[in-house]
């Protein structure tokens, strides 16, 4: 899978230039070139599990949780500052996202980034469309239910609004992973 043409990249060379020696920049200011926000249960050993492959084959410094949390240090913090510290973001939004408060907190987290114009998120709809996620309705509406009546909900709805709107790719399971 070719990354540049899954997503559609404004400028593509700019990921292949903050892999790179020339692009000190970048390096200096951010500690990943790319942060995936996603569902483990639903994409990590499918679409997720060939993205994250792709990008490091690409030389692509990216951040997947399951492989840089250090054990004894509290996922909340470390995640707070990988998502400070990367530049572009992929949201993988899939029929459970919205089930996790750690997704839903990620991606409030990545839409208060990508609103310093420094960094970029790309959605990717995994078997859930954007208007789903927009409006939390259907398969991910119902994933959604579970942590509607909490505190957090508020923002939560509005990084999902945010998000959707942004320009992105909608993706099936059986496309996706083939």
């Amino acid at each position: 899978m070719s990354f540049n043409k899954r997503l559609r990249l404004s400028d593509p060379s700019s990921i292949t230039l903050g892999a790179s020696a020339s692009s000190s920049s970048i390096q200096k200011r951010f500690n990943y070139d790319v942060f995936i926000s996603f569902r483990g249960e639903d994409t990590r050993k499918t679409f997720v599990g060939h993205l994250y492959q792709a990008l490091k084959d690409k030389g692509i410094y990216t951040y997947k949780d399951d492989e840089k949390i250090e054990q004894g240090k509290t996922i909340d913090n470390q995640l707070i500052q990988a998502i400070r510290g990367s530049r572009f973001f992929i949201i993988v939004f899939s029929k459970n996202y919205a089930s996790s408060t750690w997704c839903l907190d990620e991606l409030v987290e990545i839409m208060e980034c990508q609103k310093t114009g420094e960094q970029t998120a790309y959605p990717v709809f995994f078997d859930a469309e954007p208007t789903q996620v927009r409006k939390q309705s259907g398969a991910f509406g119902e994933a959604f239910l579970e942590n509607k009546n909490r505190d957090a909900a508020g923002k939560w709805i509005e990084a999902l609004k945010e998000a959707s709107n942004l320009f992105g790719r909608e993706l099936q399971a059986a496309t996706a992973n083939g």
